[in-house]
């Protein structure tokens, strides 16, 4: 249903996998070995999915004729929706602290939407003159970033979160400083979090780790990458090769190597340790970040 990262998205309480198959949300139960199912009753094909970060709820965008977005319960009932595009979504969020969702619609929409979704209006939109593949809320809720063809922009939600009147305002966006790059295909966003909140790590179709500053500048690039997923100290990288390597989130620095999971069956095969690098053992990182960082390095 979808090429990008948008398709896949990992609760971070459960570890529970998310992904659609045409007309159908499949969530995965890794330590069960189980699956379950949403079904989605329009018979518009899913393009995107993501869960909330408290892992309560789902919110879907679809491809098709009036494509909806929707809040679901993990259990399968849904709460709420919205018709926020014309084409189709090519990427739907949650905002850390829940309240609202942010969707991006397919490339011939170009739409970006701030959804109140407990209220049920839409409180800020506007355009995008680039393909949008990934989206990624800050911490603290108040911007969130869009990432694609030629395109990184951070989006400021502060002017409409204290409006009160339930209309619909101008969102404020202003675009990443990409330097030499300018003419990259931007593949994944995920921003910061505890102590490095105010950066930004983005990955390339071409396999570059880029971080940005708070200023919006991009300070250090790395080779080989091709998705991404952060937590507080660890920046855990999908690469083309299959395997997913770790890097420090404060300077890049090499961590580790997770080496892809064999076969059923097989036996498996411990991570590749730097030489001579300050190595941090398995226990270094959680079970939780481990299994988010899987996630996104099958897409």
């Amino acid at each position: 249903s979808s090429v990008s990262s948008s398709a896949l998205s990992c609760d971070p309480k459960s570890g529970t996998i998310a992904y659609p198959a045409g007309c159908v949300i499949v969530l995965l139960h890794p330590k069960k070995n189980e699956q379950s199912h949403i079904i989605n009753t329009s018979r518009n094909p899913f393009s995107a999915v993501a869960f909330s970060h408290d892992g309560k709820h789902l919110v879907t965008g679809e491809s098709g004729h009036k494509p909806c977005v929707c809040v679901w319960e993990v259990s399968g009932a849904p709460v709420a929706d919205v018709q926020a595009h014309k084409h189709g979504v090519s990427c739907v969020a949650f905002s850390t602290n829940g309240s609202y969702i942010i969707s991006v619609g397919h490339q011939h929409d170009m739409n970006v939407s701030v959804w109140d979704w407990r209220r049920g209006f839409i409180i800020a939109s506007n355009k995008v003159s680039s393909r949008v593949l990934s989206v990624s809320f800050s911490e603290d809720s108040s911007y969130f970033v869009t990432a694609g063809k030629r395109h990184v922009k951070f989006w400021y939600l502060d002017a409409s979160k204290d409006r009160q009147v339930s209309s619909t305002v101008p969102l404020t966006g202003r675009s990443g400083l990409l330097g030499d790059h300018r003419n990259s295909e931007f593949s994944g966003v995920a921003c910061g979090r505890g102590q490095m909140a105010s950066s930004t790590y983005c990955v390339t179709t071409s396999g570059l780790l880029c971080v940005f500053s708070s200023s919006r500048e991009m300070d250090c690039v790395c080779v080989l990458q091709t998705c991404v997923c952060v937590s507080e100290d660890w920046v855990f990288c999908g690469c083309s090769d299959g395997v997913i390597r770790v890097f420090s989130s404060r300077n890049l620095t090499y961590i580790s190597t997770l080496q892809r999971p064999h076969r059923l069956g097989g036996e498996s095969v411990s991570p590749r340790r730097p030489v001579g690098g300050d190595m941090r053992t398995e226990a270094g990182y959680t079970q939780r970040e481990c299994v988010c960082a899987c996630a996104c390095a099958c897409v």
